[in-house]
Parts: structure tokens; C-alpha cells; sequence
């Protein structure tokens, strides 16, 4: 039997293969990867199941979403991260659906909402925490929707008890109709929590001064937003992210407003350490394959980042050497 592995021709002995033989084969860990076949990405609750046919195209994909290589790993707050692609877990049809989503984006973290529930334990995510695997994600509560400074730290403090983690996705909300930060609350809040021994991971603007302000305060990162919460306009100040990149120690992650993976690929490109993003997978047609290609972008954003870009040039210049032309300036 030949499968088309990774674009090259591979032969097995057998007429039919299982998921589990065909990564032993490849000396794979079924942890560090991702599997499509035939241009369909497989949620890995359904290898076992998953019978492999003469002539199929199969994709694996190490799971490092956004490191790409094994000297670029992400360390907030003493923790590393091999995914510079965070994930929101909101507006998801289902637990199932997100958790298909969080297996192809290799993602290591991601953000839950802070909500009061129903007495019965119902409320509008009910499920969606029990379907994420605690020893696989750093889960990130958001005190999303918090107005002031006291109501975020009340939010944080109850999502710490709750949880069992000192780690928190910070908001304080100025204007309630764009969703904008209040950068002044979250400078006061960031420093309230950090003595609170919290690691802040604060939602901001591209203000340079802000982030400035905020790493002093003790914040794990800066998060700068794209542009507004759930808009899908995408990263509308290139030249904001690209100057809090170069002046803040901390890793810049762009947060909101991220809608297609080129957004995504431009942000890494700016010097964005990495993209949190939730509505741009949840709430297109097939979630875990857009979580599949914002993975993707990160990585080569990342790449792309890392390699440097070539010198702009206001004309052409040509690739090719220009002596040696045949026929020139012989009338041809």
C-alpha cells in the first residue's frame, strides 16, 4: 500500500493502516502532532478508529504551533511554551466543537470567562470548562466585562479560588459599546494584582507609553489589541505593535480583532510574541480548520519575523544578472 506523506511517496505492507503504526513508523509521539488526511483534519478522538486506504494524503504536523524551532520557545513568567497561539474558549456551539478546535491549533493556553452560574450549575459555557484538559492548557481567566478597577481584581480574586491559578487575562473596559480599555484602570489594577501575586497578562492598546507603564507595574506581558473585541477588522496599527516589540522586555501579544490567519502573520511579523484568538476560529464555518490555519500563520509569522524581511526598494530591481541577455543589442 503507498500513502502520500507529507507530499512524499511512503509503501506499507499492509492494505489498510491505523493511525497509531503509521506514527510509530515516523518515530512519533501521537502528544506531538496533528493529523489530516486527504485535506481534512482529523480530531484526534477519531484515530482509533481511523483506517488509512491505498492512495491516501496525509499530513503530520508536529504540534509546536508557533516555536518552530526548539530554541524559540516562549517563557511567561517562568513557564515556556512551545505555541505562540493562545485560544479564547467563547461562543463555541459546543464543548465538542471546541475541543476538536484546541487539537488542531496546538494551543497550551487558554482563556475562560468569569461568570456566575445558575444554582443547577447551568449557564451560557455550561460544559465548556469540564472539556478542557487542565494538564494540557494553562487555562487564563478573563475578567471580561469588567468596568472599574475593583470589580477586575474581585473577578481575579474569585477566578484564582475557583481555579487554582494565580493567572490572569486582565480587562478593565472604558467604553462599554467598543469594548476599548480603560488603560489608566488597567495600569492601577495591573499593579493591585501583581502584589497580590497574580501574573497580569493585561489587555491594552498600541499606546507605547501605556505598555511602557504596565510593564513597569509587573505585568507578564503586554497585550495590545488588534482592533475591537470580536470586530474581525484585523490589526489596524502595524506600527503600534512593531514599537511596544521593540521597547518592552515582556512578550507582546496581540489580542481582539485578529479575523483571517493573514491578520495573524502580519501581527508575528510585527514582533508580536504571539496572537490570542477566539472569535476568528469560533464563529467560522469550520472552527478546528481555522484553528488549523491560525496555527499555521503564527508559525510562519514567527519565521518570517525571525528571518528578516529584504530591504524595501521605491524600483525594480532585477533577480536575474542583467549581463549576458541573449539577444541584446543584437536587434532581436
Amino acid at each position: 500500500m503507498q500513502l502520500i506523506v507529507n507530499q512524499q511517496p511512503c509503501e506499507f505492507p499492509s492494505e489498510a493502516l491505523d493511525v497509531a503504526t503509521l506514527l510509530a513508523s515516523r518515530g512519533l509521539k501521537e502528544q506531538s502532532v496533528a493529523l489530516a488526511v486527504n485535506g481534512q483534519v482529523v480530531p484526534r478522538r477519531r484515530w482509533p478508529e481511523l483506517r488509512l486506504s491505498n492512495g491516501d494524503r496525509v499530513d503530520l504536523v508536529r504540534a509546536v504551533a508557533g516555536g518552530a524551532f526548539e530554541d524559540d520557545d516562549l517563557v511567561i513568567a517562568g513557564r515556556t511554551f512551545t505555541s505562540r497561539l493562545f485560544m479564547g474558549s467563547g461562543r463555541f456551539i459546543s464543548p465538542a466543537v471546541l475541543q476538536a478546535a484546541l487539537e488542531t491549533s496546538g494551543t497550551e493556553m487558554v482563556t475562560v470567562a468569569i461568570r456566575m452560574t445558575g444554582v443547577d450549575g447551568s449557564g451560557p459555557d455550561a460544559g465548556i470548562l469540564g472539556s478542557l484538559d487542565r494538564r494540557r492548557y494553562q487555562l487564563l481567566p478573563n475578567t471580561a466585562g469588567a468596568t472599574s478597577v475593583r470589580q477586575a481584581v474581585f473577578m481575579a480574586e474569585l477566578a484564582r479560588e475557583a481555579l487554582g491559578t494565580n493567572w490572569v487575562k486582565l480587562e478593565v473596559i472604558g467604553d462599554e459599546r467598543t469594548l476599548w480599555p480603560d488603560v489608566a484602570g488597567t495600569v492601577e489594577a495591573t499593579k493591585i494584582l501583581v502584589d497580590e501575586d497574580f501574573v497580569v497578562l493585561p489587555y491594552t492598546t498600541t499606546d507605547l507609553v501605556t505598555a511602557l507603564r504596565l510593564e513597569e507595574a509587573g505585568a507578564a506581558t503586554v497585550m495590545p489589541l488588534g482592533s475591537m473585541i470580536g470586530s474581525g477588522q484585523g490589526v489596524q496599527d502595524w506600527e503600534g505593535v512593531r514599537r511596544i516589540a521593540e521597547r518592552v522586555k515582556v512578550p507582546v501579544v496581540v489580542d481582539a480583532g485578529i479575523g483571517v490567519p493573514s491578520d495573524a502573520v502580519r501581527a508575528m511579523e510585527a514582533g508580536a510574541a504571539a496572537c490570542l484568538i477566539n472569535t476568528a476560529i469560533s464563529r467560522s464555518d469550520d472552527p478546528p480548520m481555522m484553528a488549523a490555519a491560525m496555527r499555521q500563520a503564527v508559525i510562519a509569522g514567527r519565521l518570517g519575523y525571525r528571518a528578516g524581511r529584504m530591504p524595501r526598494s521605491e524600483y525594480a530591481i532585477p533577480s536575474s544578472p542583467p549581463l549576458g541577455v541573449v539577444g541584446a543589442g543584437a536587434g532581436v
